[in-house]
């Protein structure tokens, strides 16, 4: 097992044992995956959803449960491991890589990993320093801890998709399943916050997670409205769009009128994405502003002079800088402005970050990967970086099952006549399910 022993990860020598699925537990452990620790998935192949997500296989392919490009990235760094735990030699297995473990998650509501036997109470018996983290939609108290949930559900029950939207509209989603993300970021924060109690106690930890009110956190604004000056939050007028205030109107934005300009603007060669926003918050950002376009006229005009005065007269200041704007590329303009003080950035659709961006490439954001289905492709990396330490994608999503030999016999011991009758008998893999060849070949 390698990947436990890489010195140069911050995680190296931890164990995960991750029965999660989907998105939000996934996001969790890929994450720590990526700081080094040895995460082994627990899955069967009837119920994990996310090796099925239409769309993401790469062109040329035939889906299967191995080519989910969603699935790959979403759970890169980790060892697959199928066990139907449903079965008492299942359980018996799962229990025996409990003991080996420092970390369990799971993402499912409240009952399921308490009712196969997995529950934390039970693996604090064969593990008390165990750190167990539970990821579900409501938690497991209260009178929804039941209730089945996933990140647009949550996002509806926590008051961001009610914040989303236009006046007297329906409330609208949000594109993607966002708080699917920042759940999986929160179960990780709570895991290595259990690890570094049980390093300093030696005690182990129940750590209970709600997605649903993990979104809470994010609904600021309007839970500061409500709470301290009694107010409801309504969306009553039109967003403010790229402006932080529309003239001759209050201000949406609880951060107030910042500044004029403050808006997107269309760039050469007038494209669909060609589009660079720029922001001024203070009148010295106003003046790098005007040196960066050549001191033109019209910029003099004293209805521009102050930020004041510009809130009031953005109609007329945008048309005058995008006429400016129009005649340059994105990229061009924004290093103009950042050379003369101005903050702007471009306008960058999945092709730009991926292809062109040369501040993600620098920080190798992306970084390719050889899929034993899929071949080369790229995958996210980590945001951060660590001085002195390897934090990064080092293995690809897993094919299903593609490291039973490796844990249940590397790990555990196992021989190869048990191997082979875990297969036979529906404990590694369904009854009268065919086999991948990568499994055929192992067990020959």
């Amino acid at each position: 097992m390698s990947s436990r022993t890489a010195g140069t990860r911050p995680l190296a020598g931890i164990r995960v044992l991750d029965f999660s699925w989907v998105r939000a537990g996934p996001w969790a452990t890929r994450w720590l995956g990526a700081l080094g620790a040895e995460v082994i998935k627990i899955e069967w192949p009837d119920n994990e959803r996310g090796r099925r997500t239409p769309g993401t296989t790469p062109h040329g392919l035939t889906p299967n449960l191995n080519n989910s490009g969603n699935f790959s990235d979403t759970n890169a760094n980790k060892l697959s491991v199928t066990l139907n735990v449903r079965t008492e030699q299942g359980l018996a297995i799962a229990k025996r890589l409990v003991a080996e473990s420092d970390v369990v998650i799971e993402n499912f509501s409240s009952r399921v990993l308490q009712n196969w036997g997995l529950g934390y109470a039970e693996l604090s018996r064969i593990k008390p320093d165990i750190v167990y983290v539970s990821m579900s939609g409501y938690g497991h108290t209260g009178r929804h801890h039941s209730y089945k949930t996933f990140g647009p559900v949550a996002q509806a029950a926590s008051g961001l998709t009610f914040m989303s939207g236009l006046p007297d509209a329906p409330p609208a989603g949000w594109g993607w399943s966002y708080l699917d993300d920042t759940g999986g970021l929160y179960g990780a924060m709570c895991a290595l916050t259990g690890l570094y109690r049980r390093n300093m106690t030696g005690r182990g930890q129940h750590i209970d997670q709600s997605q649903m009110i993990t979104g809470i956190t994010l609904t600021g604004p309007a839970l500061l409205d409500r709470t301290v000056n009694g107010r409801a939050f309504r969306r009553d007028g039109y967003p403010t769009g790229n402006r932080s205030q529309w003239p001759e109107r209050t201000p949406k934005s609880y951060r107030g009128a910042r500044g004029a300009p403050h808006n997107a603007y269309r760039t050469a060669p007038g494209g669909y994405n060609d589009w660079c926003v720029i922001t001024c918050c203070s009148d010295a950002e106003w003046q790098g502003l005007r040196r960066a376009m050549g001191g033109p006229e019209w910029a003099a005009n004293e209805k521009f002079a102050t930020s004041e005065s510009r809130l009031h007269a953005q109609q007329e200041l945008d048309a005058h800088l995008e006429s400016w704007t129009r005649t340059m590329d994105k990229y061009a303009l924004a290093d103009l402005c950042q050379a003369n003080g101005v903050c702007a950035l471009p306008v960058q659709g999945a092709a730009d970050r991926v292809d062109h961006d040369p501040q993600l490439a620098a920080r190798g954001m992306y970084q390719a990967i050889d899929h034993p289905e899929m071949g080369s492709y790229a995958l996210q990396n980590a945001p951060f970086k660590f001085v002195g330490a390897d934090v990064s994608n080092h293995r690809p999503g897993p094919r299903i099952g593609e490291h039973n030999r490796d844990v249940l016999q590397g790990l555990l011991g196992l021989d190869d006549a048990a191997l082979v009758a875990g297969y036979a008998d529906g404990t590694f893999w369904p009854e009268g399910t065919p086999l991948f060849s990568y499994q055929e070949e192992m067990l020959s």
